[in-house]
């Protein structure tokens, strides 16, 4: 069964290579989302497929050097949309969520 996951990312995780690194492991696994900066200075993750593969990309940006800049992460689970191509980094966008 698809899911939806929102993860909301906190600490140096701005200007360290975070988003290619997700972009990386979440386009080896059938997800589709994307991943963005706000401006608030955190990173914004938003990635739709089976539970188990969300769980991995989890799993493996956990494991990267980049982890160790994580100093929170929000997430909250939504009712999948179907409106997610590929896995992009996307420059610019605004939040999606009030998080």
């Amino acid at each position: 069964m698809k899911k939806r996951l929102r993860a909301i990312y906190s600490g140096r995780v701005q200007g360290v290579g975070f988003r290619a690194t997700v972009a990386r492991i979440a386009r080896k696994l059938p997800l589709e989302g994307l991943v963005w900066n706000r401006r608030d200075g955190r990173v914004e993750l938003l990635v739709e497929g089976e539970e188990s593969a969300i769980a991995q990309l989890l799993r493996g940006v956990g494991m990267t050097p980049v982890a160790s800049g994580i100093e929170y992460v929000h997430t909250a689970w939504e009712e999948p949309a179907g409106d997610l191509r590929g896995f992009v980094i996307a420059w610019g966008k605004e939040p999606l969520s009030g998080c």
